[in-house]
């Protein structure tokens, strides 16, 4: 992985104000490895920007439990084959065209473990939307349409072992006890990691917070 540049937050929400001034729409795209901070590192610079800011997450593309369950990957929920990639492409193309009518997008909600259609509204006056996910910069299809999509990529990156704690208390936080946290936090959720940590080279920046994200 290419290396970091550890840099405060407030140099980042100036970045982000910079491109959403640059107009009519920008799309600023944050990557990196699970429970390395990135929904709340991308919810602090929505609030700093303001109302010309919109978050979407591509874990709205989440697909489905019962679809997982049907398909056999129910037990690797957020590997790169458990998304709609090519749903999650076109809403990417939708906002960065901006249309004269809002575009709505689907938000994962951890209470349920499912992502809801038409959940986040993005009308034609938002600048910068801001979208986080840890396969925003893969080089293989479908995923490879997005980085071209973005004006501009941040990768973030975590201490290893801080973000394996996060990741295990995240997941004791809904409903798994401690050994099955830890088991799908060093498991799954480090196969993904280890995935994601190859395409940080495809991003504009490598970063690290001086003061990381809570989790």
């Amino acid at each position: 992985m290419a290396p970091a540049r550890v840099v405060p937050l407030d140099e980042l929400v100036a970045r982000a104000r910079a491109l959403a001034d640059a107009g009519p729409r920008q799309l600023l795209g944050i990557a990196g490895a699970p429970g390395a901070g990135k929904s709340t590192l991308a919810e602090q610079i929505v609030a700093a920007v303001g109302p010309a800011a919109r978050l979407v997450p591509m874990d709205g593309f989440h697909l489905a439990q019962a679809e997982l369950v049907r398909l056999g990957r129910a037990e690797r929920k957020g590997a790169v084959d458990t998304f709609d990639a090519n749903g999650y492409v076109s809403l990417l193309r939708r906002l960065r065209r901006l249309e004269p009518t809002s575009v709505y997008a689907p938000e994962f909600r951890r209470d349920l473990e499912e992502p809801v259609a038409g959940a986040i509204e993005v009308p034609p006056e938002v600048r910068l939307v801001v979208t986080e996910g840890n396969y925003l910069l893969l080089p293989d299809y479908p995923w490879e349409e997005i980085r071209p999509l973005l004006h501009e990529a941040w990768f973030l990156d975590l201490d290893a072992e801080l973000r394996l704690r996060r990741l295990t208390a995240r997941h004791e936080a809904y409903g798994r006890s401690p050994e099955e946290a830890r088991a799908w936090a060093c498991g799954s959720d480090e196969a993904n990691a280890a995935l994601v940590a190859a395409t940080a080279d495809r991003a504009d920046l490598v970063v690290r917070l001086t003061e990381p994200p809570p989790p």
